[in-house]
């Protein structure tokens, strides 16, 4: 009977040797850890020397239990005695879903995709450096909130996952996201002793609402105030953009669109792109606007004068235009516009193009430009993080990760950057659009930017930069300069004199 028992145990061994391989190999995040690395580069001529941080930090609940923890990549100026004046950007993504790659190795940081002058990828993929990074200036963290790049939700002390009603909760949605990154922001702060700091946001695309809500959120629940904020391709930041506002909107970016393309009549193809845009812009408001608003009611010679208007500035056809009721829609313009061509223009940068199965159609098959990035990005991402900062995981980094559905109710988080900016005279905001971008155009982003202090006190703290590119301008190396030399320049206009107090 002992022989057999001893027998069975042997027989298991390899089994239990197994299976506790298999949980100590398993993908687990690592809750609280760093790795730095050191590093050297030159920006505008200049040699900076820096550190590369990367790592994961909690986030708890009120009960001081871990719930998520982020994965964030901090670069931080080494041949700087006193970080005291030194400015400290928090750079986050948006989508919601995205993670910080995309500003990250493309943008600010000291390190670029290798791409070609105008953004398309290249072969071998990776990274190359950047002699804009506004790291000579100002030290950077890239935070990715929870289920982006290698940030995840833990599980609770019992070992189980909390409920994906309970996740949303927590993380997912407009008001949530806000109030547990501000938290995060502050343990950041405070565990990198950078309260002394003069602190600035910037946020692209989704990442304009929740750096708008934690402008309010860290000055009213954290007690963090801020000098800057600013906005990249703003989308939807609880500003009322709807209805004929919305429709009207779009055209300035149809003329951008067009002109690029060669596809306006000849009275504006041969101006420059900047000397057109202000006429498509008074049309818009003074006469395209009041149109829209007039309805199915609107004359019919009123409606036909328009209607030319429009395919004017646009590209379009007359009766094209007249056959969407004078409301261009832009999945149709992106269809349409090179129909001629047998080509499709892109949604976030309207100077990639793609070929669909049918030239026939409302709706584009894909996004040209969303394939192309992702084509550079993915691969660099990985390779820079694990081969350069040495960061080693076998998490994998989620470009995009499962955020949704989001809650999007209550977003009122344009209103909040308005009273961070009215209870802090230091706080500026800077927004910077591509006029090829036509997911997030920027007529739209000139419009809230006017919309967000009703009042007219404070518009010499909004200001608003254009490039010739898209959603990312940076991509285009002209942009790329010329995109950080704005940051670098409303950052040093933004720091008030030693003697100067925050008062009206």
């Amino acid at each position: 009977m002992k022989k057999t028992i001893i027998y069975l145990v042997l027989l298991l061994i390899p089994s239990l040797v197994s299976a506790q391989n298999t949980m100590e190999h398993g993908r687990h995040l690592a809750i609280d850890e760093t790795t730095v690395t050191k590093h050297s580069t030159r920006i505008n001529g200049k040699k900076v020397s820096y550190s590369a941080t990367t790592g994961t930090q909690p986030v708890w609940n009120q009960d001081g239990e871990p719930t998520a923890s982020l994965f964030y990549t901090y670069y931080q100026r080494t041949d700087v005695k006193d970080n005291s004046a030194r400015p400290l950007i928090i750079s986050f993504n948006g989508g919601p879903g995205s993670a910080s790659v995309w500003m990250h190795v493309a943008y600010t940081g000291p390190k670029v995709l290798n791409v070609d002058d105008e953004g398309y990828p290249l072969q071998p993929y990776g990274v190359k450096t950047n002699p804009h990074s506004i790291l000579d200036i100002a030290d950077i963290v890239f935070v990715n909130p929870v289920n982006t790049g290698y940030s995840r939700v833990l599980p609770s002390k019992d070992g189980k996952m909390p409920s994906k009603e309970k996740q949303k909760k927590m993380f997912f949605g407009v008001n949530a996201d806000i109030k547990y990154l501000a938290e995060w922001v502050n343990t950041f702060v405070s565990r990198n002793n950078r309260w002394r700091s003069p602190k600035y946001l910037i946020g692209e695309s989704y990442g304009t609402t929740r750096v708008s809500g934690l402008a309010l959120a860290l000055q009213n629940q954290q007690w963090m105030y801020l000098n800057g904020v600013i906005l990249v391709s703003p989308t939807d930041i609880g500003i009322d953009r709807k209805g004929s506002v919305k429709a009207a909107n779009r055209l300035p970016y149809f003329t951008a669109a067009a002109w690029y393309h060669k596809a306006l009549p000849e009275p504006l193809q041969s101006k420059d792109l900047l000397d057109i845009l202000p006429k498509a812009e008074q049309f818009t408001i003074e006469q395209y606007l009041p149109a829209l608003a007039k309805g199915g009611f609107i004359d019919a010679a009123e409606k036909q004068n328009i209607a030319k208007q429009v395919a004017y500035f646009s590209g379009l056809s007359e009766q094209q235009v007249l056959d969407n009721n004078l409301d261009i829609d832009t999945q149709y313009f992106w269809k349409t516009l090179l129909k001629p061509r047998k080509q499709t223009i892109g949604r976030l940068d309207s100077r990639y193009l793609g070929i669909d199965k049918k030239v026939a159609g409302s709706r584009v098959d894909y996004y040209a430009e969303l394939t192309s990035w992702l084509h550079s990005f993915t691969p660099a991402i990985n390779y820079y993080l694990r081969e350069e900062l040495n960061y080693k995981t076998d998490i994998k980094y989620n470009m995009f990760g499962n955020v949704h559905p989001w809650d999007r109710s209550n977003n009122n988080s344009g209103e909040h950057l308005r009273q961070a900016m009215a209870q802090n005279p230091f706080l500026n905001v800077m927004v910077q659009s591509g006029y090829y971008d036509g997911a997030t155009n920027y007529f739209d982003a000139k419009y809230t930017m006017w919309q967000l202090d009703p009042s007219g006190l404070m518009r010499d703290r909004l200001s608003f930069k254009g490039y010739r590119s898209g959603h990312m301008m940076y991509l285009r190396k002209e942009d790329l300069k010329q995109a950080n030399d704005d940051i670098r320049q409303f950052i040093q206009a933004s720091l008030p004199d030693k003697n100067t107090a925050a008062k009206y």
